[in-house]
């Protein structure tokens, strides 16, 4: 899930030694209050905060107000080096609402794409806590997360992402001594696109090599990445959705360089897979199950409730990961996910397993990175780890989102199987169009829930038909809701993918 941060410069104070922490604005983290859920279904508030990544914070001298980064360029007398630029420079506190456009109300947090202060920002990276300290950790085998969404107001070309990533509890304090600002900061990102625009990483800045973007003025790359294993619950805009497991060979956050990273010019070099293994309803061939308005299965203009399940071969929390089943929840009626139908694939599936991934890769004919990376066993050694969660909201200045929403790449038909992915036009997304037009477009994630299959959601109303296991024959009748109490065994998400 790579996406690049709009870094604001402003002009304040702060404090001394490593990745630094200034002192100029007091860092108060938003509360997001999420449930805890047991076997029985009786669920128990947890008092969760969020923090907004390290990448979109103000980066100033310690013990000055220069700033260390403005635009897409680092300051070259404070940031000779990568070691000397992390002595020299300090991460501030963040005002999360009037700079950055990041609002918690109740359970919910709500994220605005731009926000108008004394500048400009685009988008926000923001991750779960369990304290001011510590990243929530959760370990997602043998379980289930659910939450609601309003995506109602993110157009085509928006990506509006809740996902896991293996980054470290403390963001990488302990492992790497020169961090000084933590979690607490927002500290220690990793995906499996090993994002290379990330500016600090391991406690040293990403200096050396730097290269500013050419069609994104506050982005460049520097000669790392920063690589670990990524979950997908929901990469959506009221157009498309896509829930995505992308495996690593690396066991937890590690920093790369050269090909180790992947990129256009070794895409399946690198130590993660970029690609995944996504279950896109309308790439697989459903493109009435989501969508705006009341002729979709899925009404994006209403609020959803999504719900992923995590199922391992022995249905215990330290077996191997096989199946991961999704299902949704609206106006009192369980919907699970829609059966794919493409050419090529033999056996229709609504869930994702190692025999969907490879059946369609073949299909689609796309690289199975997803499979020399480990395939759902390796994902699953993530989630033995533990992951963090991340919500976040961003446009897309490498391909536009076309792999979301679109058909991708454009230079192939749109009649080939895997090419169309959504209803949104190929010249729709384009970063500076979305947000001139869509400044006031948001994202609002909340009633997040986590706990044992089963456990964290049920419905008052019987869905129609009931539907089938994971990977066989749809039933007759099609996308109806179960019709039990307990749902968990009925039925069957810099950042773009390309797949």
């Amino acid at each position: 899930m790579f996406q690049s941060a709009a870094l604001l410069a402003f002009s304040l104070a702060a404090v001394s030694y490593g990745q630094q922490v200034g002192t100029n604005t007091a860092e108060t983290h938003p509360s997001l209050p999420f449930q805890t859920c047991t076997a029985s279904g009786s669920c128990t508030t947890v008092q969760g905060k969020v923090v907004i990544d390290s990448n979109w914070r103000w980066v100033h001298g310690v013990g000055s107000t220069t700033n260390c980064y403005t635009g897409n360029t680092w300051d070259a007398t404070l940031c000779p080096d990568d070691a000397t630029c992390a002595a020299n420079c300090a991460l501030d506190g963040a005002d999360y609402s009037g700079t950055y456009g990041i609002t918690a109300s109740g359970n919910g947090l709500t994220l605005k794409f731009v926000t108008q202060s004394a500048n400009k920002n685009i988008g926000s990276r923001t991750y779960l806590m369990a304290s001011d300290t510590q990243y929530q950790i959760f370990k997602l085998k043998n379980n289930e997360f659910t939450f609601d969404v309003d995506m109602s107001q993110l157009p085509c070309g928006l990506n509006g992402a809740l996902y896991f990533v293996q980054m470290d509890a403390d963001g990488g304090m302990s492992r790497f001594p020169t961090n000084k600002a933590g979690a607490k900061y927002g500290t220690g990102y990793c995906d499996s696109q090993c994002p290379r625009d990330i500016k600090f990483i391991n406690g040293q800045a990403n200096v050396q090599g730097w290269a500013s973007s050419p069609n994104d003025t506050n982005a460049g790359t520097g000669n790392f990445g920063t690589c670990c294993a990524e979950m997908d619950i929901w990469e959506a805009n009221s157009q498309a959705a896509a829930v995505t497991p992308h495996p690593c060979t690396v066991t937890q956050q590690t920093r790369c360089s050269g090909t180790t990273c992947g990129g256009t010019a070794g895409r399946y070099a690198g130590v993660c897979d970029p690609d995944g293994c996504d279950f896109n309803s309308w790439r697989m061939g459903n493109e009435t199950f989501l969508g705006s308005g009341s002729g979709f299965t899925i009404d994006t203009t209403q609020k959803i409730t999504v719900v992923t399940q995590f199922f391992t071969a022995d249905n215990t929390s330290t077996g191997a990961l096989s199946e991961i089943r999704r299902f949704y929840v609206q106006n009192g009626k369980v919907i699970p996910n829609s059966f794919s139908n493409v050419a090529g694939m033999t056996t229709q599936h609504n869930s994702i397993s190692d025999n969907f991934c490879t059946a369609q890769k073949t299909a689609f004919g796309d690289t199975n990175s997803f499979s020399s990376n480990g395939g759902l066993v390796q994902m699953g050694t993530a989630m033995d780890a533990g992951m963090v969660l991340v919500m976040s909201v961003w446009d897309d200045h490498a391909v536009n989102m076309l792999w979301l929403d679109s058909d991708y790449p454009t230079t192939a038909p749109a009649t080939q199987p895997g090419i169309s992915r959504g209803p949104c036009a190929t010249t729709s997304g384009v970063p500076a169009t979305v947000e001139a037009q869509s400044p006031n477009a948001q994202v609002t994630y909340s009633n997040i829930k986590f706990g044992p299959i089963g456990s964290t959601f049920s419905s008052s109303g019987t869905g129609g038909s009931s539907p089938g296991t994971g990977n066989g024959t749809p039933p007759a009748g099609g996308s109806g809701g179960c019709s039990t109490a307990k749902y968990g065994q009925c039925g069957g998400i810099g950042e773009p993918h390309f797949v």
